[in-house]
């Protein structure tokens, strides 16, 4: 989350006082005793998008950025891995962050569906983060704010997805063999707080060359014979090349890595199928951004001052960071290509063969109660949740609201007095501990209607092999997640077998808890340390709870951990909802659902955009879309006289945008950038949709574009 709406934030503090799957999977596949330097594979792919219309978009946390369409669509991919005796599944969602309700109600699902072969210890879920998903799975006040409630079919489309996607893979387990290779990838992300980098010590910098890793590392899955079943990547850079004018539900730059990677593996498929799964997952990315351009004062074209991110005029909302392309759309391209195209690259030459057994160690921990020691004489301690000024401030990728900065140690009194009459006070135990963290909201002390931030904390380690997969709850920065990494490397390589093993963090799993940074990080305040909710000491405590998971899978004291308590799942009534239903649909006169209101033209050339716009219906009453589509680019073959479809609305090439009007009235506007690939020939745009009418009843309806012609010229000779 980039930032808050502060103001929803006091009126709500001033106001307050699943179905099954469609489809049964088989019956679970025992673990067996698969041949030496083999394993179980099975990887899947599903459909997670959820409503696309007047709902929240869950990342810049701004309550006016609600969905207005779809961009490409959101996909969740699992990879599961069986070494006879053990058996892991790793996630990688289309989301913003995995939220503990949305573990949770995944977990029950699997509980239904497999017993326990699917469980909190095995289980690794992990957000990519994009900014450009709809948001309502939370179980938490303050993200139940951003969001504009718990929404039922919000949260519903991404735990059916993640559980197919689960399905899938394991419906697909086969024996198989595991590679992993890394690599530098260059230009596709920049520190967007190097004031807070450089605080860290010098001597700690001076063995790095850059303020960003620019490291991919990926795993390769292939079958026996040699054949590709998937990849899983990770790369520390934020999704939000689509920046916070986006309406329309994107997976961002990460998403587009994936999309290319699949589309070159599944030839003759549509986008979202095929057998092939790229999975390009987060990472340390806290403060990794993709606009590498750099934040500038828009209004003047100056750098934006150094310490707090704002221009003399216009404050920080005048300081914006730009990526690589004209706009973000080829930002997003742009910044995507690069992963793909470098691990293409890595999974192409990966040679190194990941072989052994298979581990995974869980706890729950109460990360508002943690000790650490520094020395036989000296500890420090975590804290209740609490934002700090800062956080309000959002960052150079999405500027928050009001006059808040970044760095800010001292607080305002303005805004405190505010708080406290709205809020109450942070007790004096909460200011000392979170010092010099200036405490905006102290939602550790804030319980109406239900707790604001959480207490119980996933923190879990799964290894495969010499592989090891540090599953993080939140946005690690990019020092944060260096020095774990090295703590669970030096924990796991005092045995033989997991000398040189690699470490990645995969970030945003299993549930959020904002900003991880260091102590030193901290001390500046920046956006990323006034969302560090646990206090100065937060990252010393995930360490020292790393280590003992490492430690233990080392040792084999696994079954000696304690479990640690368990997190609160509260019941559906208590969560609130402010969305409302979408009203009925209405057809202006002498129209009907799915007339054309604008035309396409009838000869267009490779490059140029496709426009067509249709009298249409809400598309929150399609319900369920997944595995759907509310768009088709279709291309006519005389020799058999049928229509191919060859895009649907998870294609890059094409946008649908809902346009919303008074009185029921809306329209759907889609767009066909025609690729410079695109075959001669003849088309036609088709969108499927739904009304409503006066009675409350749900139909669906088809609007056709004029056939046109596509050609790689207008000349014609």
């Amino acid at each position: 989350m980039t930032a808050v709406s502060v103001g929803l934030i006091i009126a709500l503090a001033l106001k307050s006082d699943s179905e099954k799957q469609e489809t049964t999977p088989e019956e679970p596949i025992p673990s067996v005793n698969p041949p030496e330097n083999q394993y179980l594979i099975g990887v899947g792919r599903a459909d997670c998008t959820g409503p696309v219309a007047d709902l929240p978009m869950m990342g810049y946390a701004n309550t006016m950025q609600t969905a207005r369409g779809i961009h490409t669509r959101l996909f969740s991919r699992a990879f599961i891995v069986d070494d006879g005796n053990k058996r892991v599944v790793f996630v990688t969602a289309d989301i913003g962050m995995v939220s503990q309700r949305l573990r949770l109600e995944v977990l029950q699902e699997l509980k239904a569906k497999y017993g326990d072969l699917y469980r909190q210890d095995n289980l690794v879920m992990s957000g990519t983060h994009t900014h450009s998903g709809v948001g309502g799975y939370f179980q938490y006040t303050l993200f139940m704010i951003t969001s504009k409630g718990y929404i039922k079919p919000s949260i519903q489309a991404i735990v059916r997805g993640i559980v197919k996607s689960i399905d899938v893979a394991h419906r697909n387990l086969r024996p198989g063999r595991i590679f992993i290779n890394k690599g530098q990838i260059a230009d596709s992300n920049l520190n967007r707080s190097p004031h807070s980098y450089m605080n860290n010590p010098e001597d700690e910098r001076n063995r790095y060359e850059f303020t960003t890793d620019k490291q991919i590392v990926i795993m390769k899955f292939t079958d026996l014979d040699g054949d590709g079943m998937g990849l899983l990547s990770w790369f520390a850079v934020h999704p939000v090349s689509m920046n916070n004018t986006n309406r329309m539900i994107s997976s961002d730059n990460l998403g587009y890595a994936s999309y290319a990677f699949e589309q070159e593996k599944n030839i003759g498929f549509l986008p979202g199928q095929g057998p092939f799964v790229a999975g390009f997952s987060s990472s340390n990315l806290g403060d990794s951004s993709p606009n590498i351009r750099g934040p500038v004062c828009v209004n003047t074209g100056e750098k934006c001052d150094y310490l707090n991110s704002s221009c003399p005029v216009g404050g920080k909302k005048a300081c914006i960071a730009f990526g690589p392309g004209e706009d973000m759309f080829e930002s997003t391209r742009i910044i995507g290509e690069n992963m793909y195209k470098k691990a293409k690259e890595l999974y192409s030459s990966a040679t190194q063969e990941l072989h052994g057994p298979i581990y995974s160690a869980h706890q729950w921990v109460n990360m508002t109660d943690e000790t650490v020691p520094f020395n036989s004489t000296h500890t420090g301690r975590t804290c209740k949740p609490a934002l700090g000024h800062s956080f309000a401030a959002g960052t150079t990728d999405g500027g928050g609201e009001f006059d808040f900065t970044q760095g800010d140690t001292d607080g305002d009194p303005f805004w405190d007095g505010i708080r406290d009459a709205l809020v109450g006070a942070p007790s004096n135990e909460t200011v000392a501990c979170h010092e010099p963290k200036p405490i905006l909201f102290s939602t550790g002390e804030m319980d109406s209607p239900l707790p604001w931030h959480p207490a119980i904390v996933d923190v879990q380690i799964m290894t495969i092999g010499s592989l090891a997969i540090v599953a993080v709850p939140g946005e690690f920065t990019t020092m944060s997640g260096r020095r774990i990494r090295e703590a669970v490397k030096k924990e796991l390589e005092v045995t033989e077998s997991f000398a040189n093993a690699e470490v990645v963090v995969a970030g945003l799993c299993n549930i959020y808890t904002h900003y991880i940074t260091t102590y030193e990080e901290y001390q500046i305040q920046r956006y990323e340390g006034a969302s560090t909710i646990f206090g100065p000491h937060t990252l010393s405590a995930y360490i020292q709870r790393y280590r003992g998971l490492a430690k233990a899978i080392a040792h084999g004291t696994i079954g000696e951990l304690p479990k640690g308590p368990e997190p609160p799942f509260f019941s559906e009534d208590k969560l609130f909802n402010q969305v409302k239903d979408p009203v009925a649909d209405v057809a202006p006169a002498d129209t009907t659902f799915g007339d054309v209101v604008e035309q396409v033209n009838t000869v267009y050339k490779v490059g140029e955009i496709v426009s067509v716009t249709f009298v249409a219906g809400n598309p929150r009453h399609s319900g369920d879309i997944r595995d759907t589509t509310f768009v088709t680019v279709e291309r006519f073959h005389n020799d058999t006289n049928s229509w191919e479809i060859v895009h649907t609305d998870a294609s890059w090439e094409t946008r649908f945008h809902w346009i919303k009007a008074l009185g029921g009235r809306s329209q759907s506007k889609v767009e066909w950038h025609i690729p410079l690939t695109a075959q001669i020939g003849t088309y036609r745009i088709q969108h499927f949709g739904h009304f409503k009418d006066n009675s409350n009843i749900t139909k669906p309806y088809v609007g056709t574009s004029d056939d046109f012609k596509v050609t790689k010229s207008f000349y014609y000779y």
